[in-house]
């Protein structure tokens, strides 16, 4: 079964990233390097990933380079430990979802980014 996630614009979620993020004290600059760190994206590429409204399944499959420390992202989120979850695409947009989860919850950027 394919989740609707999957074929959700990324450019419809993202200002929630950064809503949530800034709602904490954090900044859209925050929430951009998170991103960019786990999929290999720069600003400007990412950006224009949004302009074209790709999907999270294109967004993802299109990313340049996922990091390969994304595999240190552990925990949970919405119920579910992120390690654990089989479906590739959906542990990638856990991880994301655990990166501004951990950036809203004022951890430090050296922690989020598992240097």
């Amino acid at each position: 079964m394919e989740h609707r996630i999957f074929k959700t614009a990324f450019s419809t979620v993202y200002p929630m990233y950064v809503q949530k993020a800034e709602r904490k004290g954090r900044t859209k600059e925050d929430v951009d390097t998170v991103i960019c760190w786990l999929t290999g994206y720069d600003k400007d590429s990412m950006q224009a990933q949004i302009e074209k409204g790709v999907n999270f399944e294109t967004f993802f499959a299109e990313a340049p380079l996922m990091n390969p420390n994304a595999q240190k992202i552990k925990g949970v989120i919405c119920g579910v430990r992120v390690e654990e979850i089989e479906d590739p695409l959906m542990q990638k947009i856990r991880w994301l979802d655990k990166l501004i989860d951990e950036l809203a919850k004022g951890k430090s950027m050296e922690k989020i980014l598992r240097s």
